[in-house]
């Protein structure tokens, strides 16, 4: 099955688009760690609808608008990084949740007592989706900035630009 790419300049860089041919796969800023990891080696350079409409969302989103859509998205990953990009997708606009709050949702849905934290981290870092799947929304304990795979000033930018005041979902429902 061919992959498909294209580019986006950002006001945070280049970034690269991939897609299966009818969803997206991959948004990664060039720099960033994991960089094109769904993306297969035999890819091709086209311009396809989902790009289009990902490239509007992507204008809408960096002019500070709340897009109100999504473009199509295939989730690549195990079935507990699917869980994770899931639960990311259900962070609103403008908010932040920590690590320990999304182990402790998992923990209740995989019914055991206690999820670790750091395996929600890991599973983030490989997120092949960036800002679509708003891992940036996802902060330490004490509202500290930590662990970015594009880096912690785009997670800073990111969160500017939605204006947020790092103000944590505590126990609201995402």
């Amino acid at each position: 099955m061919m992959n498909y790419i294209s580019n986006y300049k950002s006001k945070l860089g280049d970034i690269l688009l991939a897609s299966d041919g009818e969803k997206l796969i991959g948004l990664w800023f060039s720099d960033q760690k994991y960089f094109a990891s769904t993306l297969k080696e035999n890819y091709e350079i086209k311009e396809l609808p989902v790009f289009q409409e990902t490239k509007r969302w992507l204008d809408l989103y960096f002019s500070s608008q709340i897009p109100d859509f999504t473009p199509p998205l295939k989730l690549i990953g195990t079935p507990f990084q699917q869980l994770v990009y899931s639960l990311l997708l259900e962070i609103p606009y403008g908010k932040t949740v920590t690590y320990g709050y999304l182990a402790t949702i998992i923990s209740k849905i995989k019914n055991v007592d206690h999820f670790s934290a750091q395996a929600v981290g890991n599973a983030i870092s490989h997120n092949p989706i960036s800002i679509i799947i708003p891992c940036h929304r996802v902060i330490g304990t004490n509202n500290t900035l930590t662990g970015y795979a594009g880096g912690l000033e785009k997670k800073e930018y990111l969160l500017n630009l939605e204006k947020s005041k790092v103000r944590r979902i505590a126990n609201e429902k995402m």
